[in-house]
């Protein structure tokens, strides 16, 4: 077996490591800058479910830690899972932030729709950058 295609997404964001965590590690906050997961996103017991792109979602996001990791998996259709590794670092002179978003090419996804997703992530990761330094 390959190690799937992969696409390393990043976002400089000039406010402080744990400010931008903080933001991020509450799921309430993805309606404001995640157009794929923040549609109607409400608890679930211990996952979250949402509105996607195309049709209902559940989301497990990782427990807040003192690491920046954000890891969240999204269950697109029963048994079919998408894990969204994720992390808030501080950039070189520790006086902004790094958000790494890592983008998994899923099983038979042409090299237009894997793009387009690519696409996708880097315009939230846009309006993420625009709503935390406005």
């Amino acid at each position: 077996m390959t190690d799937p295609e992969v696409r390393v997404l990043t976002q400089s964001i000039e406010r402080d490591r744990a400010e931008v965590y903080g933001f991020l590690a509450d799921p309430r906050n993805f309606a404001k800058w995640a157009s794929g997961l923040g549609a109607g996103l409400e608890p679930s017991g211990t996952e979250w479910t949402a509105q996607g792109p195309e049709g209902p979602v559940r989301i497990r996001f990782a427990p807040r830690n003192e690491y920046g990791v954000l890891d969240h998996v999204v269950t697109v259709a029963p048994g079919v899972e998408v894990y969204v590794p994720m992390r808030v670092t501080a950039n070189a002179d520790g006086t902004g932030s790094l958000v790494t978003f890592t983008l998994f090419r899923q099983p038979g996804m042409s090299d237009e729709k894997f793009a387009a997703d690519a696409d996708w992530v880097h315009r939230d990761l846009d309006t993420l950058k625009k709503l935390l330094e406005a």
